[in-house]
């Protein structure tokens, strides 16, 4: 089959990569436009289009596919195929495929629809996630699906581990599928179960609160990690704690207080301590825990809020 592409970060290049290494031809890819990043800003490509330019495939950039209308539809393309784009697929390009649209998504649908699915699983403490092929419909993550593989959540994953392992095996899980529409053979089912939504994070969502337990804090942290970061505050600013642990039975400190045991650095919360591994405080570079608690004057007590 004839497939446009359409992903744009990190976690669709594994997918871009397995429909490359298989029958079908991938006519052009579809990605989000440079956008500036780091600290001189500076335009940069986003992971996709510079897999697809590596293996020579045309690659369109748009950050709105209806900007790209007439382009797509001329491809004349059997299959959509879209991993993370970052936009809204409408008609007529939704239609416009022989065989339409499909998506595969870092979730267990409908559990978790939306552009954070990864993200909210682990905040809210599932214990297991996955992924799905559907097929696209105007509703958001809403369509029939196709295939779904369930993986469980560890205990100490953040979402950028855990993302990068449902990218490689979901990879695998939608070239299967492609292959199963090629032949003919590919069935999709309609979503059961209740709709949980998962919409894009923002630095509201990443500021930890020590008045909650342990559990809740620490999968928040991991949750929002590596974005946009975990932060909290430190004497009025950002304070951002890059890597942390639970320290099961440990003796409890006040919300928010914190203390040096040993060579442990540990915060107070509604419960059992966290303990700091690594942090980066404001304006200042990553360091472990240890070495900003040496660096701190400790003639008043530190707390985090």
């Amino acid at each position: 089959m004839r497939l446009i592409f359409a992903g744009s970060p990190a976690a669709a290049v594994p997918s871009l990569q397995a429909l490359l290494a298989g029958p079908h031809e991938v006519v052009a890819v579809v990605t989000r436009e440079d956008a500036p990043l780091g600290r001189k800003r500076v335009l940069t490509a986003t992971p996709v289009a510079d897999a697809a330019e590596a293996a020579g495939v045309p690659v369109i950039k748009a950050n709105r596919l209806a900007a790209v209308q007439d382009e797509l539809l001329a491809l004349a393309a059997d299959l959509g195929v879209v991993v993370a784009y970052g936009g809204l697929i409408r008609e007529p390009i939704l239609s416009a495929p022989r065989h339409g649209w499909i998506n595969l998504h870092f979730s267990l649908l409908p559990r978790w629809r939306g552009a954070a699915p990864v993200q909210h699983a682990l905040i809210a403490g599932d214990t297991e996630t996955g992924a799905a092929v559907f097929r696209l419909v105007p509703e958001l993550d809403a369509g029939p699906v196709f295939a779904l593989e369930r993986t469980p959540i560890g205990r100490v994953q953040t979402a950028g581990h855990l993302l990068e392992a449902l990218s490689v095996s979901g990879a695998r899980l939608l070239a299967g599928v492609v292959d199963d529409i090629a032949a003919g053979t590919a069935v999709a089912s309609p979503q059961e179960g209740e709709v949980t939504l998962a919409p894009k994070l923002d630095l509201d969502d990443a500021r930890l609160d020590w008045t909650e337990p342990a559990a809740r804090i620490d999968a928040r942290r991991r949750g929002v990690t590596p974005e946009p970061g975990a932060t909290t505050t430190l004497d009025g600013e950002r304070f951002k704690v890059l890597d942390a642990t639970i320290a099961h039975g440990a003796p409890r400190l006040d919300p928010g207080v914190v203390m040096l045991r040993g060579r442990a650095v540990h915060v107070g919360t509604a419960d059992d301590p966290i303990e700091l591994i690594t942090v980066q405080p404001a304006g200042k570079r990553a360091m472990p825990a240890a070495d900003w608690w040496r660096g701190r004057a400790h003639d008043a007590p530190t707390v985090l809020r």
